[in-house]
């Protein structure tokens, strides 16, 4: 089962190099993250398995690299000097600052009170100066979006690729919005990578018979993309199509379904990724000579600073009134947006996994037994301490509330009666908001721990693709020359096509537990039989299944199973 808290699995990134905290020893930097050695090599693994997908995979798409700062006049003509904001609240009880739009009954949502300003807007862009004068003249953006560098490069893409509708352009990229609500880890950052396409194609009116549609295309779109997801190890059930209300769409789009993934603790269902039909707006906002009741429709300002106009010219089209040959018109667009980062959460959360891989005796679960009867009596008595209280209309000062108790009650009942099957469940029960007041239960999660580390593994069930290493070689002894020897010219020869490390810092089990729990797919172990018959063992990381494999087919076997 995916991760049932997101506090496991950013203990998970930290202990085992996927994500640290920026500028940790500095005391940190409110939302940014530095994705360590298996980090950048997962994200890296994501963005790649997207490009194929939708680059290399079709016939119909080119990729392009944008520059991060651009002239400030894209910014203005795509609406986001004026318009990307949020409206923001400060609380005058407690002087915290929130948006207006995520406010509960027009509460503080940090102390209760209702003592809240008017709104008032903020932009999200980060400004900078490019040269060494900081004048009016001088200001430029961090883009908020890669969208717009593709825009702006319409024109150039298709005539030098010499493409014709419908077609897109893909990239990747870093996006930077000054976030008033970041949080929950990677999910909501300042600094994040999208992975965005722009696929143009042609406007209702100028379609030819047997050609799809701007809406056909779309949903074609919404339903590849879910289908990418699924494909990499998602559970279908776990994600969900979301149509946006006409209350949500922006005033340009047509249309807008995002793609959701049921995320561990409140995220609960939340944005992967959104598949919009921006109609024409976009290419007539950075174009000369726009008519005027395109720009009312659009709701566009007249560009008077571009020196292009970004149409096409369809020279197999046919006007059925006169017969005529040809047109020039501004394409649709639709656009795929995902979030590397937020895509690359997902897959952590839905890969990781806990299980019991032995089972602990009797005598080994007695301690864990006694601490937990004796924290369920002590939490019973809190609990009628808190009922009686309740009753005269009055809440204890300190300590967990009557509901976290009586959660918590609930949950370690649970456990109890299941052992040793839901030995994995104590930690989840010992993490309830409240527990951390409990001293008994501090002796649960001990007693818990210690077992848990004895009969269980964490295990990332990352699809091949995804997985940051592929395969890892043990030798069986470290202090044999000859098995030294041998493993270490296997991870030579597959390294030049696979992600192979070398590993012989500890024993066998524990080596094996490690790769586990960063989702090596395959395990490699060198031993005495392997220096007489040219075999070696390979685990598979989902089954802990073994079996002989010859040296000289390893990496066949391997690449085989890593598709």
């Amino acid at each position: 089962m995916p991760a049932s808290s997101m506090e496991k699995i950013v203990s998970l990134c930290k202990r085992r190099g996927f994500i640290f905290p920026n500028s940790e020893i500095y005391g940190g930097l409110g939302s940014t993250w530095d994705y360590g050695p298996l980090g950048v090599e997962l994200k890296n693994n994501v963005k790649r398995a997207w490009w194929r997908a939708v680059v290399y995979d079709r016939d119909d798409m080119e990729g392009l690299d944008a520059a991060i700062i651009m002239n400030r006049l894209v910014w203005r003509y795509s609406g986001h000097e004026a318009t990307f904001s949020d409206p923001l609240v400060d609380c005058r009880a407690c002087g915290r600052r929130s948006r207006a739009d995520h406010l509960d009954d027009g509460k503080c949502p940090h102390c209760g009170a209702q003592d809240l300003t008017e709104p008032r807007s903020f932009n999200l862009m980060f400004k900078t100066v490019v040269g060494p004068v900081e004048t009016d003249d001088s200001i430029a953006y961090l883009r908020p979006e890669t969208a717009q560098g593709i825009f702006v490069n319409f024109a150039n893409v298709q005539t030098t690729m010499r493409r014709k509708l419908p077609f897109g352009i893909a990239q990747v990229g870093k996006a930077f919005r000054n976030e008033i609500t970041p949080g929950n880890f990677t999910f909501r950052t300042r600094e994040f990578e999208q992975m965005e396409i722009e696929y143009f194609c042609k406007p209702p009116q100028y379609l030819q018979p047997g050609e799809k549609n701007d809406e056909q295309l779309h949903a074609e779109w919404i339903e590849q993309r879910f289908n990418w997801y699924v494909r990499l190890g998602i559970a279908p059930e776990r994600l969900r199509r979301r149509e946006q209300s006409k209350e949500e769409l922006a005033h340009y789009a047509k249309a807008t379904t995002d793609i959701e993934y049921l995320f561990p603790g409140s995220l609960g269902f939340s944005e992967l990724e959104g598949v919009a039909n921006r109609q024409d707006y976009d290419l007539s906002a950075h174009s000369r000579e726009i008519a005027e009741e395109d720009l009312q429709r659009l709701r566009l300002n007249r560009n008077s600073d571009t020196t292009a106009r970004l149409d096409y010219f369809d020279d197999a089209y046919v006007d059925p009134a006169t017969g005529k040959k040809g047109a020039r018109y501004l394409p649709y667009v639709i656009e795929p947006s995902a979030g590397a980062d937020r895509g690359t959460l997902a897959f952590l959360c839905e890969a990781y996994d806990e299980e019991l891989v032995t089972t602990p005796d009797q005598a080994a679960l007695r301690p864990l037994a006694e601490a937990i009867t004796a924290a369920r009596k002590n939490i019973e008595k809190r609990i009628g301490e808190a009922e009686k209280l309740a009753a005269k209309g009055e809440v204890k000062a300190e300590g967990p509330t009557l509901d976290q108790l009586q959660r918590m009650d609930a949950a370690l009942a649970a456990a109890e009666a299941g052992l040793p099957e839901t030995l994995l469940d104590i930690e989840d029960a010992c993490n309830l908001p409240g527990a951390d007041r409990l001293d008994l239960l501090k002796k649960v999660r001990q007693a818990a721990v210690k077992l848990c580390d004895e009969h269980t593994r964490v295990v990332l069930r990352l699809h091949p693709q995804l997985a940051p290493v592929k395969a890892a070689v043990f030798p069986l002894k470290k202090n044999e020359p000859q098995i030294v020897e041998l493993a270490r010219r296997i991870k030579r020869e597959l390294q030049p096509s696979l992600r192979v490390v070398y590993d012989d810092t500890a024993g066998i089990g524990k080596l094996y537990r490690r790769q586990d729990e960063i989702g090596t797919p395959f395990c490699i172990t060198v031993d005495f039989q392997s220096l007489q018959d040219g075999t070696v063992t390979v685990r598979a990381r989902d089954t802990m299944q073994q079996e002989r494999v010859a040296v000289d087919g390893l990496e066949r076997y391997l690449v085989e199973r890593l598709r």
